[in-house]
């Protein structure tokens, strides 16, 4: 984001007037521009803006190709269909084994019983505890091998994710309302990350920088109203302006006043704010005025 600093700025440097015939200032109307990126790569498959078009905020205008994506994504969720089959079969064997440690727990508890009537002997005792012991290490061991069938699945998912975001960044998103200043790809050209689609800057409201002498300082202070005036074909149109900055510090008189004199006054830069009603453009002059 950045500010558009216009290529011509005229300025006078005067003490707040007295008879009414100068104006306080003069300057040129700024507007914030963005300029929105590709945050994919691709073939652009439609870009739905003109120069001059207002686009609403969150509106999709545009869509990058996204065949390899969506391609991409179907081959990784086959492989998360087939870790789910070997985890389903390890499960499977798991059960089996609980079903097995179930009945042997039954015939334990039954051979320990004789055991302490004199029924059975100490070899089926040991025999029955050592089968049991067998099929729990079995049960531990069938779980062990499902931890990196369920560590691969969650992989799968990640990528899978992954892929979804680059496919949502695939869809051209205007970020703002405003109008568009510029175009500069057409549907069908292939485009990169980083590389710029369009430029945008809300221009329902200007802002005019103008600078002021040190004596004028006193005069103004933000959230002041004050009058900005532009040519119009036979005199002079007005709209309200509110000072919504003032410059910290001085600056020297920017070098395209062209006098050596004006260029060496130390100065204040101060924006008014404009609503506009459609006829303020980027760049216009117009002049500072205030009431005294």
């Amino acid at each position: 984001m950045k500010k558009i600093i216009p290529l011509v700025v005229i300025a006078t440097f005067l003490s707040c007037n007295k008879n009414n015939d100068k104006a306080d200032g003069y300057g040129n109307f700024e507007a914030t521009e963005v300029t929105i990126s590709s945050e994919a790569n691709g073939k652009i498959e439609f870009l739905n803006l003109e120069e001059g078009a207002v686009l609403e905020p969150q509106t999709q205008v545009g869509l990058v190709d996204t065949t390899q994506l969506y391609l991409s994504k179907l081959q990784l969720m086959a492989s998360k269909n087939t870790i789910f089959s070997k985890s389903a079969n390890v499960t499977s064997q798991k059960s089996v084994l609980q079903e097995q440690l179930k009945t042997a727990m039954i015939e334990k508890n039954r051979i320990h019983n004789m055991f302490a009537e004199n029924s059975a002997t100490k070899r089926q005792v040991d025999e029955i505890d050592g089968k049991v012991k067998v099929i729990e290490e079995q049960i531990k061991s069938v779980g062990t091998q499902n931890a990196p069938i369920v560590s691969d699945a969650k992989s799968v998912d990640v990528q899978i994710a992954k892929i979804n975001n680059q496919i949502a960044k695939s869809k051209i998103i205007n970020p703002m309302k405003g109008t568009v200043l510029a175009k500069y790809v057409e549907p069908n050209e292939v485009t990169a990350f980083g590389k710029p689609l369009y430029k945008i800057a809300d221009i329902s409201a200007m802002e005019l920088r103008v600078y002021i002498s040190e004596k004028q300082l006193t005069s103004v202070k933000i959230g002041q109203k004050v009058t900005v005036k532009v040519d119009g074909i036979e005199e002079m149109k007005s709209y309200n302006g509110t000072i919504s900055w003032i410059a910290a510090q001085a600056e020297f008189t920017p070098k395209i006043i062209q006098t050596k004199e004006e260029r060496a006054n130390l100065v204040y830069a101060i924006k008014v704010k404009v609503k506009n009603d459609g006829s303020l453009k980027i760049g216009m002059p117009a002049e500072m005025w205030i009431a005294q």
